[in-house]
């Protein structure tokens, strides 16, 4: 099992007077999360509080669950436990959006991305919806883990959009999948291999969004703690303008 350290860090940006993004630290479950709000008023960040909050907790309450299995594990046992675990963690909290909406009518429209890692009985698990995003840092190249449930994701896969192009695009922001209290949403999962040295990014598109990848890796690769990392990501993004909230999760594979 990967022994981790983290640090995490939140900025508003240059834009913005409230910051809608909220995040999860919890090295006792193993649980890191980014989510990213969005709604008017104060209805993104009770989105994306109450998606953490909720993950947080059925991760919690779930971590017993198949505790009489040992590892190693084959991939898609692995994707079968601690994958489930933070499909159905995803999906509770859409429905508690949906519940919350309900009895409060200007909480309605509210939504948020969400990614998480996993670290619980063998390699992470990795889940995301939205554009939020996790990247793995190793032996100097920095490597995007997830997909950006997005317009211009979709339009940088299909080859239509460069990265650059997509930073600058005018529909940059609106995202194809969210937790927003609809039908249960299609959360992505994904088994991560890590080795000693790695780190990963979790981050929403405040840093993303405006920070190019060979900036990322640099600062990410450069001889730093978690912490001055993740305010070098900060500073980076505001650098670059600040036109969203930030926040950066940063993780490192330590020898067990």
């Amino acid at each position: 099992m990967a022994k981790l350290s983290s640090a995490v860090l939140s900025h508003p940006g240059l834009r913005r007077e409230d910051n809608e993004d909220a995040f999860c630290q919890r090295p006792d479950l193993g649980l890191y999360m980014v989510a990213d709000g969005m709604g008017g008023h104060a209805a993104g960040e009770v989105a994306a509080r109450m998606a953490v909050e909720v993950v947080e907790a059925f991760i919690r309450d779930t971590r017993e669950a198949d505790v009489n299995t040992t590892w190693p594990f084959p991939y898609d046992v692995a994707l079968s436990l601690d994958g489930n675990r933070l499909k159905a963690a995803f999906r509770l909290a859409n429905r508690r959006l949906a519940a919350a909406m309900e009895q409060n009518e200007t909480l309605r429209g509210m939504a948020t991305t969400a990614a998480a890692l996993l670290v619980a009985r063998g390699k992470p698990v990795v889940a995301h919806v939205g554009d939020s995003r996790v990247y793995r840092w190793r032996r100097g190249r920095l490597r995007q883990l997830t997909e950006d449930h997005s317009w211009v994701g979709e339009q940088v896969r299909a080859g239509i959009l460069s990265e650059s192009d997509a930073r600058r695009h005018p529909w940059r922001n609106v995202v194809t999948r969210a937790l927003s209290g609809g039908d249960d949403p299609d959360v992505d999962i994904n088994v991560v291999d890590l080795e000693i040295g790695d780190r990963l990014l979790l981050c929403s598109d405040g840093l993303s969004g405006v920070v190019p990848l060979d900036k990322l890796e640099g600062i990410i690769g450069a001889e730093a703690s978690l912490g001055d990392t993740c305010q070098a990501l900060i500073d980076a993004a505001n650098a670059a303008g600040g036109p969203d909230n930030i926040t950066v999760a940063m993780l490192q594979v330590d020898v067990a």
